[in-house]
């Protein structure tokens, strides 16, 4: 085949496609939840979604809540003795759900860097969901907004217009920031599934917390010698592990728009960052990665570290994705690079 892929691949490929013309709006939109549980859809606002969007860009005290909450669980983690299979359940769980956000939710979802098979599709979306920032649809949209408007009045959480805290969090406590902004992803909208996954953000983590305390009792039934229980791996692979995945993620919102250096003249603040590439696999060159947004990798030397590119390629090898955007030839023989 002159496309060069496999002809699994090129079915993969026509059906990821061509299915679902009519888009979101077939059974996904049927859905409605009883009044006393509307709350479990995303998508849903009781004055409007166009009221709350218009409504200004300023923190929601209540909206506060959630995060507290996650981070007081998460506290008397340290003050119970531990396994070391909680420690290691922890440090999986946050290297599995990182990869996830920078692999699929950012490079795939939000800049289309390589390509994949619907149900691929689907199961990244579902593995992305299990880090607790809410679906991959709303993640996607407000990131290709965040580029469109990078460090300028429109950007969402740029830690020049508005500082370090509403870029760290803040922008999330906002209700104009809670709906999807689905007109700016109309080439995800087309698969109800995803949509159904994005309103119903929750799933994924239900899913994760039900399988990890019910994994702990098990074991301390059965595998005593282990010494944990479904509490220990509770707190340890979900809360602890959960606040440390939001504040490394976050930190490139943040952070990587005030300390680093900039290779390449952006129209914005965006910087490398060696420590944060390496907390986030690969994300912390976010001077590279704005300056090509569309390339799988975002270490663009060998000695920029980028996991998740790694880990990329080696899904390529098998077939799950393919077409990873390269960087393009320009990065490296134009002259851009310059000393800050």
């Amino acid at each position: 085949m002159t496309s060069g892929l496999t002809s699994n691949q090129a079915l993969q490929s026509t059906d990821l496609e061509d299915s679902t013309k009519a888009g979101a709006a077939s059974w996904v939109n049927s859905i409605v939840l009883p009044r006393g549980l509307k709350w479990l859809d995303s998508d849903y606002f009781g004055v409007g979604v166009e009221s709350v969007k218009s409504l200004p860009a300023q923190t929601n005290l209540s909206r506060w809540i959630p995060f507290l909450i996650l981070h007081l669980l998460a506290l008397p983690a340290f003050f119970m003795p531990v396994s070391p299979l909680a420690i290691g359940v922890c440090i999986f769980l946050y290297s599995i759900r990182m990869f996830a956000i920078t692999a699929f939710f950012h490079r795939y979802f939000a800049h289309k860097c390589f390509k994949t098979s619907r149900l691929a599709q689907f199961i990244f979306a579902f593995w992305g969901g299990l880090a607790v920032q809410r679906g991959a649809l709303w993640w996607a949209a407000h990131h290709r907004h965040h580029h469109k408007n990078s460090d300028k009045v429109g950007d969402v959480h740029s830690p020049v217009m508005r500082g370090f805290i509403w870029s760290h969090i803040g922008w999330i406590t906002a209700d104009c920031n809670m709906p999807t902004r689905y007109e700016l992803i109309p080439d995800l909208t087309r698969y109800p599934e995803l949509v159904f996954l994005n309103r119903f953000d929750w799933i994924p983590a239900a899913v994760l917390i039900i399988t990890l305390y019910a994994s702990g009792c098990l074991l301390q039934t059965y595998c005593p010698a282990l010494h944990t229980s479904g509490l220990e791996l509770l707190l340890w692979g979900f809360f602890v592990s959960t606040v440390v995945l939001f504040h490394c993620v976050c930190s490139i919102n943040s952070l990587s728009h005030i300390f680093g250096n900039q290779r390449y003249e952006t129209d914005d603040d965006s910087k490398n960052n060696f420590l944060l590439a390496l907390i986030t696999f690969g994300e912390g060159w976010h001077n590279n990665h704005h300056r090509y947004q569309s390339a799988a990798r975002q270490g663009f030397y060998w000695w920029e570290v980028d996991l998740t590119y790694y880990v990329l390629k080696l899904f390529s090898l098998t077939g799950i994705i393919w077409q990873l955007r390269p960087v393009p030839d320009e990065a490296y023989t134009k002259s851009q690079d310059r000393k800050v």
